[in-house]
């Protein structure tokens, strides 16, 4: 018999012998892992914040000057003109930047603010301030972001503004829920907090609402350990977020402006960046985009190949949308199509040495505050069910965005799915 391989069965013959190479083992059942690389390389190429020399002599650079608030305007200045946004304020953190966002607003009592619940609580729970009450509107299950459907639904007489979320680092379709919000006499906001870099149709996220937010944390994008910015595109919404938390502006502003006259108290906060956490950004700004490519190209190097296996997908992006990878690389699972459940997954996963998880997001209409009317001008409106956003929840999982030269990395991580998919039998009985 002529002698032959079939290297696609993994079957060699040999005269009338027949030999089988079976498909490696799960490492769950036994099996060698996949991923080899040692957890050092994985926790290097993960450490963040990336601080490193020049945020250090930045720093070193400010306590021996002795100058910190000059700190304050420069960042404001930079962040300006990487955003091209008409005005910006440096705030304390995401959360002082949207209380600011909300008093400027200056509604009625009682304006009703659509919001998604799957969010940071600040993004709902700011409002109540000033006497505003949140729409709970569900996401995208196949974005993770704010669902304009599901918004159409809710409009009520009392609407008055909408808040999109850019969840993981991925624009909403602001076009879209610009365009609706104008149909409608809605006021568009932006919470951006995870969205550094990110932009549609070339335009930066927070600039396409009348106001949008940053936040700077030490989790985010672009990490100051604390610190946030505010997004302005009128002089009158700038001038009272600004005041509200910064005492020291109303002096700086034209004679003419109705907030001039607070001179000396403002609003009453204070919401002042610290001038360190101004001095990092201004380094961390300065190498924004490089990062941001050095993630998302590391992401397609995986993506591409895993994506490739039945029931895994990205969250959906546009051709005209530039996203970024805020916290990891979030992908969703189709449980009929793949043969097996998340849980099933993640144990096969990271038997094989995948550093894979998963995190539900807590949908804050479920949170005991706004079933309580007191801390509202009226109660909220608590949904039965928001479909999307336990979706998203029950169905993703998150893989580590990886900040280096990664290509060993990702080609055992490709292979750890791989060898899962061509074993979904022994999976699905985790």
């Amino acid at each position: 018999m002529e002698r032959r391989t079939f290297v696609g069965q993994g079957v060699a013959l040999a005269g009338a012998a027949t030999v089988f190479s079976p498909r490696p083992a799960l490492a769950a059942f036994g099996g060698a892992a996949e991923v080899t690389v040692p957890s050092s390389k994985l926790k290097e190429l993960t450490r963040w914040p990336r601080y490193g020399a020049s945020e250090k002599q930045a720093l070193h650079s400010l306590i021996d000057e002795g100058t910190f608030y000059g700190e304050l305007p420069s960042f404001e200045k930079e962040w300006k003109d990487y955003t091209k946004s008409p005005h910006v304020k440096a705030h304390m953190n995401g959360s002082s930047a949207l209380t600011s966002m909300y008093f400027a607003l200056d509604l009625p009592a009682g304006s009703e603010i659509m919001v998604p619940s799957y969010t940071f609580f600040s993004t709902c729970l700011a409002m109540r301030f000033f006497s505003y009450v949140p729409i709970f509107v569900d996401i995208d299950p196949k974005t993770a972001c704010f669902d304009l459907d599901d918004a159409k639904k809710k409009l009520t007489p009392r609407t008055k503004a909408v808040v999109a979320m850019h969840s993981w680092g991925l624009p909403c379709e602001l076009d879209k829920i610009a365009g609706w919000c104008k149909e409608k006499g809605l006021i568009l906001l932006e919470d951006a907090a995870h969205s550094h870099g990110a932009s549609m149709q070339g335009r930066s996220t927070g600039t396409w609402g009348a106001m949008g937010i940053f936040s700077f944390q030490a989790s985010k994008v672009m990490p100051t350990v604390e610190g946030g910015m505010g997004m302005y595109q009128t002089r009158e919404y700038f001038e009272r977020a600004a005041a509200f938390g910064h005492y020291e502006d109303p002096v700086k502003f034209p004679k003419e402006s109705p907030v001039r006259a607070y001179e000396g108290t403002g609003f009453g906060q204070k919401y002042r960046m610290h001038p360190f956490a101004a001095a990092i950004g201004r380094v961390q700004l300065r190498g924004l985009d490089a990062i941001n490519a050095v993630a998302a190209g590391n992401v397609r190097r995986l993506n591409d190949r895993v994506c490739q296996l039945p029931g895994l997908f990205e969250p959906r992006v546009r051709a005209d949308q530039k996203r970024v990878y805020y916290n990891g690389n979030m992908l969703f699972l189709d449980t009929a199509k793949a043969g097996f459940n998340r849980d099933q997954l993640v144990r096969a996963l990271k038997a094989e040495g995948v550093a894979v998880s998963f995190w539900d997001y807590p949908e804050q209409h479920k949170l005991k505050i706004y079933s309580e009317a007191k801390w509202f001008h009226h109660a909220p409106t608590i949904p039965d069910k928001m479909p999307g956003n336990a979706h998203v929840n029950a169905n993703h999982i998150f893989l580590p965005a990886l900040y280096g030269e990664a290509g060993e990395l990702l080609d055992q991580y490709a292979k750890a799915f791989e060898k899962v998919w061509a074993r979904k039998t022994e999976v699905s009985k985790l």
